[in-house]
């Protein structure tokens, strides 16, 4: 299938919004009210009409979790060479032409604004044929809020094609129907972050074959019609930023041998091979009217009850593949006493990207870890980043800046848009007063965490989007957005920013947090982002005033808060917070002089949740205590990493702090942090156009990692012995690499090798090799630049 979906330039989400304006030709339909089993479409479109405000008034249980089915014939005079339609719903769709699969499970949650709708563009012609040719869609309407969608309140389908120049568009000749065999199971129903309902299918009223050619639908009536895009409730439609989902196939299950041939009535536990989103199938012979039931063995991860679902079976031989995933790492189904099993099979789906970017070190803890990590970010990615696959599916921001940061040293550029689209999603969603909050989007609540909002607009959150991936689009449409944000922080009489509790005045899972440090730390960072960024854009007017901020806080940060020993706030009475003293350090508050004692607050308190361990880890980094941040992921994940679970958790034991969920991305961290310190690779200017390589290895003594960059994969090879340290790396085009050759404690370097040849001898350039040029030897690395290609660079140690 051929889809069209964002790359990296700004100047392509540009393009994509204008193609989005192109006008509608087709109307929003839906299933008429005579054929709707559970509440009349007519009146409610008349209370639209009537009243478009407020959306909440829309919203009803009866029309909660409804299916629809809409058909339509087309004749072709011949093969069509383009056919490009533009399909839009509320919630989500299954389509096929022809009988044919083309697209499974489109649309994105709603909305990319608090009114607006998203659109898929799918190219229909590698399915359509000369002569009939059959379209037929199944719409899911969630009909309910949640942490990751805003109900319009009314399901509808509008459907924009255009084959070889000809439309065929959704209207009043399309058939549609209310597909009878779905519908609610009883409770416990899924908590209230999730606009998910459980699923129950009874086969019985199947409406078996409906999407096929040659389908009677003679009795099914004529789609109703809504009116033509935009117009309420669904409102503009944006056109879809993210790809379609991969579809890894129908799989048997590894332990498919144990499952027995004939129900016994308990559980069948299906494993999976790792933590996955799925979608469970099963196959199965037995008497009319019996009960399935099928979820997953976190159905209750972070203690409330997520999805699950329940067949109810007709008579026979019969299939069923539950279309709502789940999550987890096993799927326990549970069959009446009796039925036959011919097959129990899954389907992975998730986001469109590859596990492109590597990282291997001679420690296999760090390999487990990473390997955890790795798939953790993996399932929290979908229709938007979220902080765990089955309780919220929320885009918090405080996970998803660690998210971005790990996705662009693990996964390919295709990753990109979800972040962009985050980005977009959290400025346009941002209140009249200024406040922007989270999760978003949102219909049910979205709150000001001050603290998380800051690292979303500052320099690990915007401002490192933009650094790894060049797009100045997004920061220029961001950036009054951002200028709007920190309006609404004010420096207090101590020369300190006032501390806004927000609607939420989160600072971390667990105890003992010195809120006034992390105030004042996650603003500076915060000031520092937004700084780099009118930089950037050449908004030179906003400095004097971002730079007057900054400095107030730097010429009071350390008179007030440090004793010499530690960071401490007056107010403050609990134990040594470990989070403010990384901010201090990542902010640059703190200075080298306070490394020593900082290096012992590590050393003797652990308070942060494994979101804040990432910055924990990496100020240890920036103090070039490289061995300490090891020795401390390893202490602090040794629980994690030994479980067999596939993924890490939100708190440091399951059902902790939150919850606790057995998938939290927040907790992937240190995966950023071994490609960009251990390892040494990061951009120095936007989009890897210039970049340095300075390893940081400490006590490993082999690394071999991929850099997906947007310039290109960046490979590094990394030998670490006791008298020499090699680097193969290879370079990409269009990029300039500055790299270094790590100085010892207690050795010289005698001897450098550049591709084979002896370049520098005890001190003194001896030769010269075509795209490698020395800059300077510095404190911590003897400094070199090189050109894109291969380059195999050998230091000798006495």
């Amino acid at each position: 299938m051929k889809i069209y979906w964002l790359l990296a330039a700004a100047s392509t989400f540009l393009a994509i919004t204008v193609s989005g304006s192109e006008p509608w030709q087709a109307s929003w339909i839906g299933v008429h009210e005579k054929e709707t089993v559970t509440a009349s479409q007519k009146a409610l479109r008349d209370r639209l009409e009537q009243n478009p405000l407020p959306r909440k008034a829309w919203l009803r249980d009866e029309f909660a979790n409804q299916w629809f089915c809409y058909r339509k014939e087309v004749k072709l005079s011949q093969k069509p060479a383009r056919a490009i339609a533009r399909i839009a719903v509320d919630s989500k769709y299954w389509l096929w032409i022809n009988g044919e699969l083309v697209v499974f499970e489109g649309q994105l949650k709603r909305g990319p604004t608090p009114e607006d709708t998203y659109f898929d563009r799918v190219d229909l012609a590698p399915y359509l044929k000369e002569g009939d040719n059959t379209v037929a869609v199944m719409v899911w309407y969630f009909g309910r809020h949640g942490y990751s969608h805003k109900s319009s309140g009314m399901p509808g389908l509008v459907f924009d094609a255009e084959i070889d120049g000809k439309p065929l568009l959704s209207d009043e000749t399309w058939k549609a129907m209310l597909h009878p065999a779905f519908g609610d199971t009883e409770a416990p129903h899924p908590n209230y972050r999730l606009p998910e309902s459980n699923l129950r299918f009874d086969a019985r009223k199947d409406l078996s074959g409906w999407h096929l050619p040659g389908f009677d639908d003679s009795a099914w009536a004529p789609a109703e019609t809504y009116g033509k895009p935009p117009c309420a409730p669904w409102n503009q439609l944006e056109e879809r930023p993210i790809p379609f989902w991969k579809d890894f196939g129908l799989k048997s299950y590894p332990n498919e041998d144990d499952f027995p041939s004939v129900s016994m009535g308990e559980p069948i536990v299906a494993k999976l091979p790792y933590n996955a989103q799925i979608t469970p199938y099963l196959k199965i012979e037995g008497p009319a009217g019996e009960v399935v039931d099928i979820r997953m063995d976190n159905y209750r991860g972070g203690k409330e009850p997520n999805v699950r679902a329940e067949y109810v079976s007709r008579d026979g031989v019969q299939e069923y593949e539950n279309l709502g995933w789940m999550n987890g790492h096993e799927v326990h189904y549970t069959l009446p006493r009796g039925f036959k099993i011919h097959a129990l099979k899954y389907r992975e789906t998730g986001y469109d990207t590859e596990f492109t970017g590597t990282f291997e070190c001679d420690d296999e803890f760090l390999n487990r870890y990473r390997q955890k990590a790795l798939r953790t970010l993996y399932i929290t990615m979908r229709d938007t980043y979220y902080d765990c696959p089955d309780r919220e599916r929320a885009q918090w921001w405080g996970d998803v800046v660690n998210e971005m940061g790990e996705a662009f040293y693990a996964l390919d550029t295709r990753a990109i848009p979800l972040a962009r689209k985050g980005i977009l999603e959290l400025v346009n969603w941002q209140r009249d007063t200024g406040v922007i909050a989270s999760p978003i989007p949102s219909g049910v609540s979205f709150r000001e965490l001050p603290m998380q909002m800051l690292n979303a607009v500052g320099y690990f959150g915007f401002w490192t989007y933009y650094l790894y991936s060049g797009d100045l689009g997004t920061i220029r449409t961001a950036y009054p957005h951002v200028k709007r944000y920190m309006e609404l922080w004010e420096i207090g009489n101590d020369g300190l920013v006032v501390q806004r509790p927000g609607e939420f005045t989160w600072g971390d899972w667990g105890e003992n947090k010195d809120m006034a440090i992390l105030y004042n730390g996650w603003f500076y960072l915060a000031l520092k982002g937004q700084m780099l960024m009118a930089e950037a854009l050449g908004e030179t007017g906003d400095l004097p005033s971002i730079s007057a901020r900054m400095k107030s806080i730097e010429d009071h940060f350390n008179k007030t808060f440090w004793n010499g020993r530690e960071y401490r706030s007056a107010e403050y009475t609990g134990e040594t917070d470990d989070r403010g003293h990384a901010l201090a350090v990542l902010s640059g508050l703190a200075k080298p002089e306070q490394y020593d004692a900082i290096r012992k607050v590590f050393r003797t308190h652990q308070h942060s949740s494994p979101y804040m361990e990432k910055y924990v880890g990496e100020a240890l980094y920036r103090m070039r205590l490289e061995d300490d941040a090891i020795a401390r992921t390893k202490k602090r994940f040794e629980v994690m990493v030994a479980h067999p679970y596939a993924t890490l958790w939100e708190d440091w034991v399951i059902g902790g702090s939150g919850g606790g969920t057995i998938n939290h991305a927040w907790s992937g961290g240190m995966l950023t942090l071994l490609s960009q310190y251990g390892a040494g690779i990061a951009p120095t200017s936007p989009g890897f156009a210039t970049y340095h390589v300075l390893p940081q290895m400490g006590s490993l003594k082999a690394i071999k990692t991929t850099v997906p960059s947007v310039k290109g994969h960046i490979e590094l090879k990394l030998q670490n012995e006791d008298d020499l340290f090699s680097m193969e790396l290879l370079s990409p085009e269009h990029t300039e690499a500055f790299a270094g050759i790590p100085h010892r404690a207690l050795a010289d370097i005698t001897r450098i090798q550049v591709n084979g040849t002896v370049v520098w001898n005890r001190g003194k350039v001896i030769a010269s090799v075509m795209g490698f040029e020395f800059i300077e030897d510095a404190e911590h690395y003897l400094n070199f630049k090189v050109h894109p290609g291969r380059w195999h660079i050998k230091a000798h140690y006495e």
